[in-house]
């Protein structure tokens, strides 16, 4: 059944804050800001730190729990490097920081509510960022990280819409842009000051840093816990029996989705293998200042803020021409080519620059690429599963969405072990042909697709997309 968020009578803040906005979306909103900057952070240090000191003998023995942890990976992919076990542990934590907010929500809905999963959430992920200031408690910071994100996330994400009336869909909109605005916020300033100081004071520094700010967002929504709703409920509406044309609709989501799969594993590999290869075949040095690997985590983000309106000004100028902007569908697949693109930029520093380090501004524009390339296709492909999802599936559906980030985490993780045997060049281009694959994919099923969705597509944006955290 299709679900619409909305507070309990007795519970709904009546205030006013800034802008025409509820007083409790400011709280969200830097509580997010603060959580995403210790997120991305600890994100930007996470690779380096494990190939560079975490992983290595003197370190690695260490670990609480590792040799077993590290032999049931090795039972999976067999021997692994120091370089392949980092890429594994990786991708196994990003991958699943995007499954465990299913199970978060679903225990915030059944059992505590938002706000105290919220509040539990914060806690558990502070906890992980202690964690990770220290070497012996390694996996336990990930494990506190983990389900600590699995609470919050979206959580936090229902309270947003959870401060407006269901009728007011347009304000609610715009009140996940201003939320939307304190992610990008979070995630390009985290790396850039964790990253500084993890890397040139220290790997425990820059975790300690992310856990003092984890803290700031724990304070920042204690302080504005009055005004916001102890639990979201879901307004229910009519049962309704899928007919055959509503489940052709669900498939055909499923294979954009499965598509979409292609353009986020050469996206999100930027924050896995990148760091590494930059360390070990880039020139950091401009002019006198030697650039942290880790800011290059902040670029991304940052191409995406700046390139929004010059791609709705593109949009419209569009519209006006041809009568219509691209399909969302369109967007996906050219954000695939932008992906794979960004990659090419690489193999052809890679084919210049020959033996000599590649120039830190080659990756400065793969990573301008992927920015755009992200802002193209990922938010596309949420509007068309909130447009097109059957009312009675709506809000499954999107949840759906953030399952491909799972296997596309996942997926890079194992991917990134083949770093080691191949040539960076080599490397690469693999990587641009996983984008291209995208880009082909919806061209070649994109028409049949469409003559699907496109029906469906016509109708208002659903409330099941306001409900979810549209963030990298």
């Amino acid at each position: 059944m299709s679900t619409a968020p909305a507070l309990r009578s007795d519970e709904k803040p009546r205030d006013s804050g800034s802008f025409g906005h509820p007083k409790g979306l400011a709280f969200l909103a830097f509580t997010e800001a603060w959580e995403r900057f210790s997120y991305y952070g600890m994100i930007s240090l996470l690779v380096l730190y494990m190939v560079n000191q975490l992983l290595l003998p003197g370190h690695v023995e260490h670990v609480a729990g590792f040799p077993g942890f590290r032999s049931g990976i090795e039972h999976l992919f067999g021997p692994l490097t120091t370089q392949q076990l980092a890429s594994q542990i990786f991708g196994l934590y990003a991958g699943f920081v995007y499954f465990t907010p299913v199970l978060g929500g679903w225990i915030a809905d059944r059992w505590i509510g938002q706000r105290n999963a919220v509040v539990l959430g914060a806690l558990s992920m502070a906890g992980g960022h202690v964690a990770m200031a220290f070497d012996q408690s390694f996996l336990l910071a990930l494990l506190l990280l983990v389900l600590g994100s699995g609470l919050l996330k979206g959580n936090i994400s229902a309270q947003v819409g959870g401060l407006y009336p269901v009728e007011e869909e347009a304000r609610r909109t715009r009140g996940f842009v201003i939320f939307s605005t304190a992610i990008n916020l979070g995630a390009v300033t985290g790396p850039l000051v964790c990253g500084f100081l993890g890397t040139r004071y220290g790997w425990h520094l820059g975790f300690g840093l992310a856990a003092i700010f984890m803290f700031a967002g724990l304070a920042t929504y204690l302080s504005g816990y009055r005004y916001l709703p102890a639990k979201v409920e879901r307004k229910v509406l009519a049962p309704a029996v899928m007919s055959r044309s509503d489940w052709t609709v669900v498939a055909a989501l499923g294979a954009v989705m499965l598509i979409a799969i292609f353009q986020s594993i050469a996206y999100y590999q930027l924050a896995n293998v990148l760091p590494v290869w930059l360390q070990q075949h880039a020139d950091m040095d401009a002019a006198s200042f030697r650039i942290p690997i880790p800011w290059f985590s902040s670029i991304d983000p940052l191409a995406s803020m700046i390139s929004v309106p010059f791609l709705f000004s593109l949009w419209r100028g569009q519209a006006r021409r041809s009568g219509n902007e691209p399909s969302d569908l369109g967007k996906i697949g050219l954000g695939a080519w932008i992906c794979a693109a960004a990659n090419l930029v690489l193999v052809a520093a890679i084919a210049v620059a020959g033996t000599k380090p590649v120039l830190w501004v080659w990756p400065l524009l793969y990573c301008v690429l992927q920015g755009v390339g992200f802002i193209f296709y990922w938010p596309a492909l949420l509007a068309l599963v909130s447009r097109c999802a059957p009312p009675n599936v709506n809000a499954t559906m999107m949840g759906i969405c953030f399952l491909v980030l799972f296997i596309a985490n996942n997926l890079i993780g194992w991917i990134g072990t083949f770093y080691s045997e191949m040539t960076p060049l080599g490397f690469w281009l693999m990587h641009a042909g996983i984008a291209a694959a995208g880009g082909i994919l919806v061209l070649v099923f994109g028409p049949a697709l469409k003559r699907i969705l496109e029906p469906a597509a016509s109708e208002a944006l659903r409330p099941g997309a306001m409900t979810v955290e549209t963030e990298r």
